[in-house]
């Protein structure tokens, strides 16, 4: 499902992949409607469509949004963008390891 850069996701712009796992991939993005990096976790159609693990992406998601500190991703928001479920979160320090790659 790689993403390419440009590509648009709601109002959210694909800059680079910047991994996977078994859950989707996670891309660096930019908000368009805000004008700020952010970290998109797009998750495989297959994840997306199971009810039961939707259940437990929501609620981890609720709990990261429940927590403040300088060191947990911040979430912006769960996003649905046609068939494509995401999330949108910031975590400090995130490009810059990943830019040493």
């Amino acid at each position: 499902m790689s993403l390419p850069a440009g590509a648009k996701i709601g109002p959210y712009e694909i800059v680079a992949l910047l991994g996977a796992g078994g859950m989707g991939e996670v891309y660096r993005g930019r908000d368009s409607r805000l004008g700020r990096d952010v970290a998109l976790k797009i998750l495989l159609p297959n994840f997306a469509a199971d009810a039961e693990r939707m259940a437990r992406f929501r609620r981890e998601a609720q709990v990261l949004a429940s927590l403040n500190h300088s060191h947990i991703a911040a979430l912006y928001g769960l996003e649905d963008a046609g068939s494509v479920r995401f999330a949108a979160l910031f975590l400090k320090g995130l490009f810059r390891r990943f830019s040493l790659l």
